[in-house]
């Protein structure tokens, strides 16, 4: 399977059947236990539209990854699809994202790590966003968290 439609099915795959308040705050404290569990240095930011329903800085992190985090949030926004995926695809076009997007990089970066919150009958509701790490270990973590809330909602812990 390519990268590509490796991502595109993550997606497909990671459809919630809602997204309430509590539903951000254990995905928030989600990817803050697994952070914690690896000592990832990295900043976490959910939101539902306009508004932040979750954010974190944990050691080691900086402002810079907050600046990370806003390019990857707006690409997630724009495209309704990962910043990882639509960088993948760019590449699978032989370009990239800086180069044939006509974005400014300075607000737009397509790089792994913000995945869009999409709700069963509604689409892309938000996003959630995680840097500070490799872009492919940060797209990872935020996939493995969605996974947890996911399983979460079967065993009546989704709250």
């Amino acid at each position: 399977m390519s990268e590509v439609a490796e991502l595109e099915a993550q997606e497909a795959r990671l459809v919630l059947p809602r997204f309430t308040y509590e539903d951000a705050w254990t995905l928030g404290t989600l990817l803050v236990r697994l952070a914690r569990e690896r000592d990832a240095p990295v900043a976490i930011d959910i939101r539902r539209g306009a508004q932040q329903l979750f954010h974190c800085a944990l050691p080691g992190s900086s402002a810079d990854n907050d600046a990370w985090i806003d390019r990857k949030r707006r690409v997630v926004e724009r495209y309704g699809a990962s910043s990882f995926l639509v960088g993948a695809r760019f590449r699978a076009k032989g370009t990239t994202f800086e180069a044939s997007s006509r974005l400014d990089p300075d607000r737009y970066a397509a790089h792994g790590g913000s995945f869009p919150v999409a709700v069963e009958g509604a689409g892309v509701i938000g996003s959630v966003t995680v840097s500070g790490l490799p872009q492919a270990e940060d797209h990872a973590m935020v996939v493995e968290a969605l996974e947890l809330l996911l399983s979460s909602y079967g065993s009546g812990d989704g709250g």
